[in-house]
């Protein structure tokens, strides 16, 4: 039997909801003393699974006050969680981004049900594989007020004009997975269709900088700062 504990200012548990009938999982986590109609958050893991990081992280979002849902993107795979970069691939490229797409609007339904979320202020946050996923969200899902990314994908630039809430960007320069060419059409691309963005660039930053977890990639004065423009972000944009 695994024990949640209870950590300052949120509480935890783990939640599933149904998406074309099959159980999504999830990792909830809300401000201790939630008021009701409070914003939200859907949160969105890498490559690696719904592990102890993305937890922690869903834990800092109830700390500042947002009901969070980190939602399980490999429960159609059996909810698997791994270190090996070889496994994480073969996890992600088993991804579909069509099954991704209505689970997500799942989740969305699922929180804007809760009577302690407002369904008019919820965000998304995703990392790498997750901020690929959020950035589709953004484009598809107009329930979201803010989409904030950390070095995930950019998509094709025609798709850029569906993009329906504020967009806040976080890329490393030394990012061997998206390139500064991906970074600058995502500026362009955003900046001529006119949609509200951010896009923030750290010089020393490689993949993974925000993952406390990656040693060789974490760069605790850049996650911080990374951290603290989500925060402001979300506050404008969410709260």
């Amino acid at each position: 039997m695994v024990h949640w504990a209870v950590m300052p200012g949120c509480s935890q548990e783990p939640v599933s909801f149904l998406s074309d009938g099959v159980a999504i999982k999830g990792f909830l986590a809300k401000p201790t003393h939630v008021p009701t109609a409070a914003p939200a958050v859907i949160l969105l893991h890498e490559w690696w699974g719904l592990n102890d990081e993305v937890r922690e992280r869903a834990r800092r979002l109830a700390r500042e006050g947002y009901v969070t849902l980190a939602v399980d993107l490999y429960s159609r795979q059996g909810s698997k969680v791994t270190t090996a970069p070889q496994e994480a691939a073969a996890l992600m490229n088993a991804v579909s981004s069509q099954h991704v797409l209505r689970d997500l609007n799942a989740a969305t339904r699922w929180l804007k049900e809760m009577r302690a979320v407002d369904p008019l202020r919820i965000g998304i946050v995703g990392y790498s594989m997750g901020g690929t996923l959020a950035l589709t969200q953004a484009g598809h899902n107009s329930d979201l007020k803010a989409c904030v990314v950390y070095y995930g994908k950019v998509p094709p630039i025609e798709s850029f004009r569906y993009f329906l809430c504020p967009i806040q960007y976080h890329y490393g320069a030394k990012d061997q997975w998206v390139t500064k060419k991906e970074v600058d059409l995502l500026r362009d691309g955003l900046a001529q269709q006119g949609k509200p963005y951010e896009i923030h660039t750290y010089p020393q930053a490689d993949h993974g900088f925000a993952n406390e977890a990656l040693r060789d990639a974490y760069r605790r004065e850049d996650a911080a700062l990374a951290w603290q423009r989500t925060m402001a972000f979300l506050q404008t944009h969410v709260r």
